[in-house]
């Protein structure tokens, strides 16, 4: 192991050591650890763009002292250090800037360089939040770790509140058969398993793709076009770039085509577990309410 990582390491240490006492806080992570702290965190790593949001979203936006890239919200995640991409992070740089509580991602940071944190005496809290309740459980264990209880639990509950009642307003419509894009190239979509896929449940539509085993499953046009969705719905490349749809353009059979329901849903308000899947899921609902209205 590099002796600068090291040395980083033992200073982030001492520095934790000579904080003033607090009562010791804990929590249990989506992978089952729990991580408990001498006090709440003060120097707060997010290591994806969901994690540094969820976050600010715990109120904790003042201690995050390091993220990686595309953490792009809120604003002032763009003003802090960045330490790579959740695929490849700079471990050094991360060490350098002593953080004493560091927000991983399961199935999207690397595990060996999340080993590497762990056995330099890092404490790592590991997410992937699977359903609406579990980003709302995310926000208030990641309050409690940062001692902003407060804010935190009132902002898992507006999203839980917002979410129950985005379910009681759609999800008992007609429903509409519904292909997701994930990713152009390969081609992706979801299961029902994903977050995405019960985004798809709440507002009342069928997931063409749903029975899939894999969570992320990669399919090909034939595929789309033998499940002859009734709505396409994709993100992109971008916050306002529809050009994954115009792939659909060209399939005149395709039943979302003849009936121009190809809808653009920004990708950082439905692909990222935070409160603004409410906004992203309030927008599906309202895309699959205007299918059906074109029956």
């Amino acid at each position: 192991m590099p002796s600068k990582l090291i040395k980083h390491a033992l200073v982030a240490l001492l520095l934790v050591a000579t904080l003033p006492a607090r009562a010791e806080v804990c929590a249990t992570d989506d992978i089952g650890e729990q991580v408990c702290l001498p006090s709440p965190a003060q120097r707060i790593a997010g290591l994806s763009p969901g994690a540094s949001e969820l976050l600010w979203s715990a109120g904790a936006g003042d201690q995050v002292v390091a993220v990686v890239a595309w953490s792009d919200y809120p604003p002032e995640a763009k003003t802090v250090p960045s330490v790579g991409s959740h695929t490849r992070l700079d471990l050094e740089k991360l060490v350098s800037l002593r953080p004493d509580l560091v927000i991983a991602w399961v199935t999207g940071n690397p595990q060996e360089q999340i080993s590497t944190i762990r056995a330099l005496g890092i404490p790592v809290f590991s997410i992937e939040p699977r359903d609406f309740d579990a980003v709302s459980s995310v926000i208030e264990r990641l309050a409690t770790l940062a001692g902003t209880e407060e804010q935190g639990w009132a902002e898992a509950e507006r999203f839980r509140r917002g979410m129950a009642e985005l379910s009681a307003r759609y999800s008992q419509r007609a429903p509409v058969p519904v292909f997701y894009q994930v990713w152009d190239e390969p081609l992706m979509t979801v299961n029902d398993q994903h977050l995405i896929g019960k985004v798809i449940t709440l507002c009342g539509g069928r997931n063409v793709f749903g029975e899939l085993p894999r969570l992320v499953p990669r399919i090909g046009d034939e595929a789309v076009l033998e499940a002859n969705p009734e709505a396409i719905l994709a993100g992109g490349m971008g916050e306002e770039n529809r050009d994954w749809l115009t792939r659909w353009e060209q399939y005149s059979s395709l039943s979302a085509t003849r009936a121009g329901n190809l809808f653009f849903v920004p990708p950082s308000l439905i692909q990222r577990p935070t409160p603004r899947m409410l906004q992203g899921s309030e927008l599906f609902c309202e895309k699959l309410e205007i299918a059906r209205g074109r029956r």
